[in-house]
């Protein structure tokens, strides 16, 4: 293994690695690297994406325009969409841009991690090298174990298929796939062995820093049900960084449309990353929310003000109710699947919630909305119960962590637990007469809330089985 250090070449990976041994000879393409600067230099990966076209639909926050639909031959959007259990999504899914980009990510991190003790550098950057890298192998198995598999459940996690757990640098490596519970024991094992050796402030905004892994490391109790210790880890990060953008204040200035706020104006940002890359938002007409989210919103909540169009027939159903993003990238950076301190203040009012600490759990969701509704009613009151608190953090998790995986994930940890599960309904179309309007309905249990591996990553892994009872018919 030492041998290649002294020139490395990082490739995507597809599940099963090559066999050919690196040599001496620098390949063509070949990325050079030599010292501990180089590797840690690694692990910044500005415009690291994660497309979500693969299950974008799959949520009540989201919409299609109808003619992008009516007349259209099926495609996994429209099945999404109309939650078609009937229609092969296997037949379609012959690659996914999400579960290769993410595994070579992976790669990426594990190439750090298992490679760059033996690099000539600092010990301590080293360290801090794979500490940035195990935070970074973290998210990504947290994104894949929660989009290809069921959510965690106490109850069956530690028999509940998972993903394959990719955990060091092998070029000859077959991996096995993990359950549910393995793949969270060692999401968590990176965070916390990463923790001790991040840094307060990063050298950039594409290295982790400890605000970022205590929000992440929250997240993950939160959605294991480990409530306390999701409380603990969200108030450690708030220590380090509890900016929150003032929405408000800038609706008074005129937003975006007078003050630009570019991503290194954005002080809310904990990890910059996106869904198709930093310019993505420049795109918004193509992420239309829901009649029901928009509903939602209200008329006095800046975080849908400053942001959505509602009457440009362009691009949205005109009478429809819906609304699309509007606002270019370079105008407002708006993170979408990155994470973010409005995220760690839902972490942490949830938690409240969660043990019966509704007064806390309410203080805290007020702390967000006093930056983001205008006018009327911005402080809640305390409900009486658990279920209702929940009930209005679900909300503001729904109106503040928009597009990206966020709804799709709290939807499906939601649907298993009774008092929080949610049969979608989604009637359409809603303006077009020609055709007659259904109603189409996604239940909690629906196998639609798992997404199928991709053809080309089953082919490559012989071992590896679908996590939903779908049948592959390879093309």
């Amino acid at each position: 293994m030492k041998n290649i250090l002294k020139y490395l070449l990082i490739l995507p990976v597809i599940f099963t690695l090559s066999c050919n041994k690196y040599t001496d000879i620098v390949p063509t393409g070949a990325l050079l690297v030599q010292s501990t600067q180089d590797f840690y230099d690694l692990v910044s990966l500005p415009n690291r994406g994660y497309p979500i076209n693969n299950f974008q639909y799959l949520v009540d926050d989201m919409w299609m325009k109808e003619s992008n639909v009516i007349g259209i031959n099926k495609n996994i959007d429209i099945i999404n969409f109309t939650f078609d259990e009937a229609e092969s999504r296997t037949d379609r899914l012959t690659s996914s841009s999400f579960y290769n980009q993410a595994y070579k990510y992976i790669n990426r991190w594990n190439t750090i991690i298992s490679l760059v003790d033996d690099s000539k550098g600092d010990a301590s950057l080293k360290a801090l090298a794979k500490a940035e890298a195990k935070i970074f192998r973290a998210y990504d198995h947290f994104l894949l174990v929660n989009t290809y598999a069921k959510s965690y459940d106490p109850a069956t996690a530690a028999t509940d298929g998972g993903i394959c757990l990719m955990e060091k640098y092998d070029l000859e490596a077959v991996p096995v796939k993990s359950t549910v519970k393995d793949a969270y024991d060692l999401i968590q094992r990176d965070i916390d062995e990463a923790i001790p050796f991040l840094q307060v402030q990063p050298v950039d905004v594409y290295h982790p820093g400890l605000a970022y892994a205590w929000a992440f490391k929250a997240k993950v109790h939160l959605f294991r049900r480990e409530y306390a210790q999701a409380r603990e880890a969200a108030i450690k990060s708030l220590s380090y960084n509890d900016k929150l953008f003032d929405m408000v204040e800038y609706t008074k200035q005129g937003g975006p449309t007078v003050l630009l706020v570019p991503a290194a104006n954005n002080p809310e940002v904990l990890s910059h990353q996106y869904m198709t890359g930093y310019t993505e938002m420049s795109f918004g007409y193509q992420y239309i929310i829901s009649p029901e989210l928009r509903t939602l919103f209200g008329t006095n909540d800046a975080r849908f003000n400053l942001f959505f169009n509602t009457t440009n027939a362009s691009f949205l159903d005109i009478g429809s109710g819906t609304a699309y993003h509007s606002v270019a990238y370079t105008r407002f950076f708006y993170p979408t699947v990155g994470m973010k301190i409005p995220e760690t203040f839902l972490i942490l009012a949830e938690a409240y919630a969660r043990e019966n600490k509704l007064t806390d759990a309410i203080a805290t969701l007020n702390k967000l909305r006093v930056k983001r509704i205008t006018s009327g009613t911005v402080n809640l009151a305390v409900p009486a119960t658990i279920k209702e608190t929940m009930d209005l953090v679900i909300n503001e998790r729904r109106k503040e962590l928009l597009f990206g995986f966020n709804r799709f994930f709290d939807l499906k940890r939601f649907n298993t637990e009774a008092d929080y599960a949610k049969t979608v309904i989604r009637k359409f179309p809603l303006v077009n007469k020609t055709v007659p309007q259904q109603t189409y309905t996604l239940k909690p249990n629906s196998r639609l809330y798992i997404i199928p591996f991709a053809q080309d990553v089953m082919k490559k892994n012989l071992a590896l089985t679908l996590n939903t009872d779908e049948i592959i018919n390879y093309r």
